[in-house]
C-alpha cells in the first residue's frame, strides 16, 4: 500500500477561539482558581481542612509551573482559616528575667496593650517624681525622721547620763563609732594623767567602761532594730504614695482590657514591680538614669515594655511566603545590645520568624532551599511535632558555648507548611527521612499539562488574562490569545494538550508587551505575539545558526538529494539551557563478511549511550528475525553516526539505522531527500519519540539552505501525528506541495518509501518478495561465496 503524505491540517491545530465571540482579555474575568489542576486542587482543598497534626502538603511538579502563584491564587480566593489569629507578644516575667511570658490576644490588641504601656510609662515618669517632690510628703517623711532620732537621741541621753555620774564620757569617734573615755574632773584622762591614777582607781574606771559598753551594745542593737522600723514605714509610706499615683494611671488601662485576663494579669504583676523598683522614676543622677534605661539589671525600665512580635492587622489568617528560609528567619533569633561596651540582651530584643508570622495561617517554601540551609530543616520537624515554636540561640544548640541567654516561654505552633519541590527531592526525603511521611501527609501532583478543548481553551484564555490583570500588561487580541493558546500546545508537543508552564506563558506576554508599546498599540496582537517569539529564537540560537552554517559551507556532509547506498539522513534534537533545534545527523552503515554481528561504532568508542545501544540491540534482533531464523548472516554490520563527536543516546534513530542496515546488506540505495526519525520494537513496530517538530523543522531548514525540492520531507512514527504543531512555514510548504511529511507504523513502510520499492516484510507484506527477497538472496550468494570446497 502506497505511503501518502500528510494534508497540512494535520500539522499544525489552530485555537478554537479564532472562531468565538471572545473580543479581548479586557472582557475576560481573571481565573480565580488553579488552572488544569484539579488532581492537585483537591490535594490542597482537602489538607486544608485537617486540621490534625501532619497534613502539611508537599506541592510537586516542575520549575516554572506557577505552584507558588497559583498556590497563592487559590489560598487567598477560595480558602478562610476557622481558627481565630491571634497577636504574640513576650513581655518581661517579674520573677525570673532570663524566662520572658507570652501574651496571647486578640488580633490588633497587641499594638495597642504596647502603645497603652508606653503612654503609661510618660504618665508615670512625670506624676511620680512630682509625688514625693510636694510639702506634705515631705512632712510626714520628716515626721517618721523626728520620730527615729528622739527616740535614738532619748535612749542615747539615758547612757551619757549614766556614764557621767560615773566619771565616764560617752564620745562619737571621726569614724562613727561610739566611744566610752574616762573624765578626769570635767576633762578626759590623758595617757598621762590615766597612767598616774592608783591601779584601784583603773580598774573601777575599767569595770564601770565595760558595763557601760555592755549596756551601749544593746542600745546599738535596739538602734538597728528601730532603723529597720524606719525604713520600713518609709517604704511604706513611699508606696502609700506611689500605690494612689500608679493606680489612678493604670486604672483606664485595666478597665479597656477588662475582659482580657492575661493582659490584667500582666498589668498586675507590673504594677506589683514598679512598688519594688520605684528608683527607677526617682533616678537623679543622669548618667545613671541611662545605665539603667540601657543595662540588664533588675532596674531596667524596659521591662515594662510590650514586644509585639507579631501583629495581625486583620482577623484574617495569614499567607506568607519564605524566600530565604533560613534558621533565623524562619524562627526568630534574640539580638544583643551595647551600652559603653556592656553587651546586654533582653526580652525587648526577641525578633519574631516566618513561622511566628505564619502562627494560624499557611506558610509557602521552596523545599530545596528549606534543606540547603544548615539545621532548618530538624527545626521544622521539631516545631510541627511539638506544636509549640521557640525561640533559641541558634550559636547555643550547635555550640559547646556556656554562654548565658534567654528561655523566652514557647509559643503554640498551628499552622500549615507548603512546600515546593522537584519529584527527585520528594523521593529523597521520603526515603531517607522516616518522620517526613508523618509531617507532609498530602501530596499535591501538579501537572506538566491539560487537555485541550473548546471548553479548556476558554478556562486558558482566562489564565491568560489573570497574568495580564497581575501584570497590568496591555490586554490581548482575541487572535494574540488564540495564538498563545498554539503555542502553548506546542510547548505541550501534543496538538491536543496545553502547556502549563505558566512562567513561559507569563514572559511571552511580558515580551509581546514589550513590541506592542514599541509599537504604539492599543494591544497586543497575533503580530506582536510573532515578534516576541522571533526575538526570542534569535536571541538564543546562535549555536543552531553556527551549525547550520557549517551545512550550508560544506563542513557538515548532509545531502538532501539524490541517493545513496547504506546512508540515511536521520534527525535529532540539539539542546541548550533554553532553547531546542532540530538537525539531520548522516547515519551510514557498512558490511563485511562475519558472523550477524551489528557493530555499534558509538557504543564502542564509549560516546553512545545505553538508551542507544538499546535501540542498536532491538533493530538486530528484528534483523535477525528477518534473516537469521535458519542460518546465520554471514555478514558483519558496522554501523555509526558520521562527524558526531559528542555524546549520542535515545533511540529514535533506530528505524534509520535498520533501512541503511537494509540498504547495505541489498545494495539498494536510499532517497537522501528524505529524513526519518522513530524508534521501533522487536517486531518493526514504529514508536512514537520526542522533539518531532524540531526534527522535522531542522531538516526543512537545511533542504531550504542545501537547495529545495518538491519530493523533500520527513517520516515520522504514525503515533507522532498528534505532536504536529509545525511553524507556519513549514505547514504552507506542505500545502503548496513543496515539503511532505509521511507517517507510517512499520519499518518496511519507511523501507519502501525510502528504497522506492516493496520492502517485502511487514504486516502487509507476504513476506517473500521486495527487498526481503533481494536480501535473502544476496546473503544466500554470501553464504555460498565462503562455503568451504569439499
Amino acid at each position: 500500500m502506497a505511503i501518502t503524505p500528510l494534508k497540512s491540517d494535520r500539522l499544525y491545530r489552530e485555537s478554537s477561539l479564532k472562531h468565538s465571540d471572545i473580543t479581548s482579555t479586557k472582557h475576560l474575568a481573571p481565573l480565580d482558581e488553579i488552572v488544569g489542576q484539579d488532581r492537585a486542587r483537591h490535594a490542597v482543598e482537602f489538607a486544608m481542612s485537617i486540621k490534625e497534626k501532619g497534613y502539611n502538603i508537599y506541592a510537586i511538579g516542575q520549575n516554572g509551573l506557577g505552584k507558588r502563584t497559583m498556590m497563592m491564587r487559590y489560598l487567598n480566593q477560595h480558602w478562610q482559616s476557622e481558627s481565630p489569629v491571634y497577636d504574640w507578644c513576650y513581655v518581661a516575667n517579674f520573677q525570673e528575667a532570663r524566662a520572658p511570658e507570652v501574651l496571647k490576644l486578640p488580633a490588633g490588641k497587641g499594638s495597642e496593650l504596647k502603645k497603652h504601656i508606653e503612654q503609661l510609662m510618660g504618665k508615670l515618669a512625670n506624676a511620680l517624681p512630682m509625688a514625693f517632690d510636694n510639702e506634705m510628703y515631705y512632712q510626714r517623711a520628716e515626721t517618721l525622721k523626728n520620730q527615729l532620732t528622739e527616740r535614738q537621741q532619748s535612749v542615747l541621753q539615758g547612757l551619757s547620763d549614766t556614764a557621767e555620774k560615773n566619771s565616764v564620757s560617752l564620745t562619737i569617734t571621726p569614724q562613727g563609732d561610739y566611744q566610752f573615755v574616762a573624765l578626769n574632773g570635767e576633762e578626759p584622762h590623758t595617757e598621762e594623767t590615766f597612767d598616774a591614777l592608783s591601779q584601784d582607781e583603773q580598774m573601777a574606771f575599767g569595770k564601770v567602761i565595760d558595763k557601760l559598753e555592755t549596756e551601749l551594745r544593746g542600745i546599738v542593737r535596739q538602734l538597728g532594730e528601730w532603723e529597720s522600723e524606719y525604713a520600713e514605714k518609709q517604704k511604706a509610706l513611699d508606696e502609700d504614695i506611689a500605690q494612689d499615683v500608679i493606680a489612678t494611671q493604670m486604672a483606664p488601662l485595666k478597665k479597656q482590657f477588662a475582659d482580657l485576663p492575661d493582659i490584667l494579669a500582666f498589668l498586675d504583676a507590673m504594677q506589683a514591680d514598679m512598688l519594688e523598683h520605684l528608683d527607677i522614676f526617682l533616678e537623679d543622677s543622669e548618667e545613671q538614669a541611662a545605665l539603667a534605661y540601657a543595662a540588664l539589671d533588675k532596674k531596667l525600665p524596659r521591662r515594662y515594655q510590650v514586644n509585639v512580635l507579631v501583629s495581625q492587622n486583620d482577623a484574617q489568617a495569614p499567607i506568607v511566603v519564605e524566600d530565604s528560609p533560613s534558621y533565623h528567619n524562619l524562627f526568630g533569633y534574640v539580638e544583643n545590645a551595647t551600652f559603653k561596651g556592656t553587651v546586654f540582651t533582653d526580652f525587648s530584643l526577641i525578633r519574631s520568624g516566618s513561622l511566628h508570622r505564619a502562627n494560624g495561617g499557611v506558610l509557602l517554601m521552596d523545599a530545596i532551599k528549606v534543606l540547603e540551609k544548615p539545621y532548618v530543616w530538624d527545626g521544622i520537624k521539631r516545631a510541627l511535632s511539638s506544636r509549640q515554636l521557640s525561640v533559641s540561640a541558634l550559636e547555643r544548640e550547635v555550640t559547646l558555648s556556656g554562654t548565658v541567654s534567654l528561655d523566652p516561654a514557647p509559643i503554640p505552633l498551628d499552622v500549615k507548611i507548603i512546600l515546593f519541590g522537584d519529584y527527585q527531592t520528594y523521593q529523597l526525603l521520603q526515603r531517607y527521612d522516616a518522620e517526613f511521611i508523618e509531617l507532609f501527609r498530602v501530596t499535591a501532583d501538579f501537572e506538566d499539562d491539560m487537555p485541550r478543548t473548546e471548553s479548556t481553551e476558554q478556562q486558558y484564555a482566562k489564565f491568560i488574562s489573570s497574568i495580564i490583570h497581575d501584570s497590568h500588561l496591555l490586554h490581548c487580541s482575541r487572535s494574540a490569545i488564540a495564538r498563545i493558546i498554539e503555542h502553548s500546545a506546542r510547548q505541550a508537543e501534543d496538538q491536543n494538550r496545553l502547556s502549563l508552564h505558566s512562567a513561559d506563558i507569563a514572559n511571552l506576554l511580558r515580551e509581546s508587551n514589550y513590541w506592542a508599546n514599541h509599537a504604539n498599540a492599543n494591544s497586543i496582537g497575533a503580530l506582536h505575539v510573532e515578534k516576541a517569539l522571533a526575538s526570542r529564537n534569535m536571541r538564543v540560537s546562535r549555536l543552531r545558526d553556527s551549525m547550520m552554517q557549517n551545512v550550508e559551507n560544506g563542513v557538515t556532509l548532509i545531502n538532501t538529494h539524490g541517493t545513496a547506498l547504506g546512508q540515511i539522513n536521520g534527525l535529532s534534537v540539539l539542546s541548550t539551557s533554553d532553547y531546542s533545534f532540530g538537525l539531520p545527523n548522516r547515519i551510514t552503515a557498512t558490511t563485511a563478511f562475519g558472523e550477524g554481528e551489528v557493530l555499534d561504532i558509538e557504543r564502542s568508542v564509549k560516546l553512545g549511550g545505553r538508551i542507544h545501544s538499546k535501540g542498536v540491540m532491538i533493530l538486530s534482533a528484528y534483523l535477525a528475525n528477518l534473516l537469521g531464523k535458519t542460518d546465520t548472516i554471514p555478514l558483519k554490520t558496522h554501523l555509526t553516526f558520521e562527524q558526531s563527536y559528542g555524546g549520542v543516546d535515545g533511540d529514535s534513530a533506530s528505524m534509520a539505522e535498520f533501512c541503511a542496515i537494509f540498504s547495505a546488506i541489498t545494495d539498494v540505495p536510499l532517497r537522501q531527500d528524505i529524513a526519518i526519525t522513530g524508534s521501533m520494537n522487536q517486531f518493526g513496530e514504529a514508536q512514537p519519540i520526542g522533539g518531532v517538530n524540531e526534527k522535522i523543522e531542522g531538516f526543512f531548514d537545511v533542504c531550504t539552505l542545501k537547495g529545495p525540492s518538491s519530493t523533500q520531507g520527513v517520516i515520522i512514527p504514525t503515533a507522532n501525528v498528534q505532536n504536529l504543531m509545525l511553524r507556519k512555514d513549514v505547514v504552507l510548504a506542505v500545502e503548496k506541495g513543496e515539503f511532505h511529511v509521511y507517517a507510517v507504523s512499520h519499518v518496511s513502510d519507511a523501507l519502501a518509501l525510502l528504497a522506492g520499492q516493496a520492502a517485502g516484510f511487514g504486516p502487509d507484506s507476504d513476506n517473500g518478495s521486495g527487498l526481503l527477497a533481494i536480501a535473502i538472496d544476496k546473503l544466500n550468494q554470501q553464504r555460498a561465496a565462503h562455503q568451504p570446497q569439499k
